[in-house]
């Protein structure tokens, strides 16, 4: 994905809740997932720096549907008439 914006840092107190949240997806067993937190938070004690990016252009480039211009101009050119 490709982005273009305004970009602000965010410092947090902390871990940001939203961190502990994306990062449960890990497999891990609840005793795993006590010692992981408390390995972060002793890490990152002083807080974390979240980056807020507010768009005003996006584009999805997902390599099934949509193909770089350039990798199909390339493939064009490769291509006999």
């Amino acid at each position: 994905m490709l982005i273009r914006g305004r970009a602000e840092l965010d410092f947090v107190d902390g871990i940001p809740d939203e961190y502990l949240q994306t990062t449960s997806t890990y497999q891990m067993t609840p005793e795993q997932r006590i010692e992981w937190e408390a390995e972060i938070c002793s890490l990152y004690r002083d807080g974390m720096v979240r980056i807020v990016v507010t768009p005003t252009w996006a584009k999805l480039i997902d390599f099934e549907t949509t193909l770089p211009e350039e990798l199909i101009r390339q493939r064009k050119e490769r291509q006999p008439a």
